[in-house]
């Protein structure tokens, strides 16, 4: 049986940092009986954070494409994001459209969200690496 993952901007900025959280997504990463995703939308945020430390920008981009096959945001996951957004911003006041975006694909894939970032905390499918 294999594993759908969607890997989010935290866990892989932590994965292309080497940081101890990046070991537990590089261990996942190495596990043949997983398929790994992650949204075009998390590409923007890892590149811009990577850019904003002064680090590699085309390494960040290659490992994202080396790693996970990228889902392009299309109508249906835009509307889902849009409603899971009004939803989860009555209880995490700054949860993000890009984490909406994450949330929605994952639903769409059935697949569980890596993550460290404290917005998808308590999500019945997320994976906490921190």
């Amino acid at each position: 049986m294999t594993n759908k993952y969607i890997v989010d901007a935290w866990a892989w900025i932590e994965y292309f940092r080497g940081s101890e959280y990046g070991a537990k997504l590089n261990d996942i990463l190495e596990d043949p009986a997983t398929d790994i995703y992650t949204c075009a939308i998390t590409i923007a945020e890892v590149i811009s954070k990577t850019a904003r430390d002064g680090r590699d920008v085309e390494a960040a981009y290659d490992m994202l494409l080396s790693n996970a096959q990228v889902i392009k945001m299309d109508e249906q996951i835009s509307r889902q994001a849009g409603i899971l957004h009004s939803k989860m911003r009555q209880t995490r006041k700054d949860f993000g459209i890009a984490d909406a975006f994450i949330l929605a694909t994952a639903n769409k894939l059935k697949a569980k969200i890596i993550t460290g970032d404290p917005h998808f905390k308590d999500l019945e499918n997320t994976m906490m690496i921190k």
